[in-house]
């Protein structure tokens, strides 16, 4: 039977989607997420799901960031944005970082079950509209590389520090040490080819919804 996963913050709207999931395939198996790192751990869980829907604005994610690292880190799960956010920008930088579909939440019923049929029937579905964004820059597409790399604990550290954190503020709430965080910001750092906090932030935040 198909298992699929939904990442919302909205329960109304996962209500919705399993009500529409329902009709089109009457033994699907929902898994849900309500914030990011929820998402992270449901994936783990179920790495060969058959399509995860994904919303953009969700707690602990900064726009397109678990995009990019759920591509990098599960090239094999088919990814579909749901968002709010649906200027052809977005729509068109969520295609280039790797999503298989882009629904938007002002979808009525009939185009949500249309666009989820197309896409768990393996075919691409994005408005028609997406393909008139412009490209996504080869920097932005990069970072987005860069970001795939981090494991979910360096992740969930620079979203932190993004958030004005300290390493003691991290630590205590992590429950490690601020040694461990130094290595994580070490590894960060590194990995983002920054030289310093600022800049780690500043360059997760250019994938941030704009």
């Amino acid at each position: 039977m198909p298992t699929l996963l939904i990442a919302d913050d909205h329960p109304l709207f996962r209500e919705a989607l399993r009500a529409t999931l329902a009709r089109l395939l009457p033994d699907v198996v929902v898994h849900e997420a309500e914030h990011v790192e929820g998402l992270y751990a449901l994936v783990e869980a179920y790495p060969d799901a058959d399509l995860l829907l994904l919303d953009l604005s969700m707690p602990g994610g900064s726009g397109f960031d678990p995009l990019a690292r759920l591509r990098t880190r599960h090239p094999q799960l088919p990814v579909a944005v749901v968002s709010a956010h649906e200027d052809v920008q977005s729509m068109r930088r969520a295609m280039d970082h790797g999503a298989f579909g882009f629904i938007p939440k002002s979808s009525d019923v009939a185009t949500l079950a249309a666009a989820l049929q197309c896409i768990l029937d393996g075919e691409p579905w994005f408005p028609p509209a997406a393909m008139q964004g412009a490209a996504t820059s080869e920097e932005e597409q990069r970072i987005a590389a860069r970001i795939g790399e981090l494991t979910p604990q360096q992740a969930k550290v620079l979203q932190m520090v993004a958030a004005g954190r300290l390493n003691k503020q991290i630590a205590h709430e992590l429950g490690i040490s601020e040694a461990t965080i130094k290595a994580h910001m070490t590894a960060i750092l590194r990995k983002l080819g920054a030289s310093n906090r600022t800049q780690a932030v500043a360059i997760v935040n250019r994938l941030g919804l704009r």
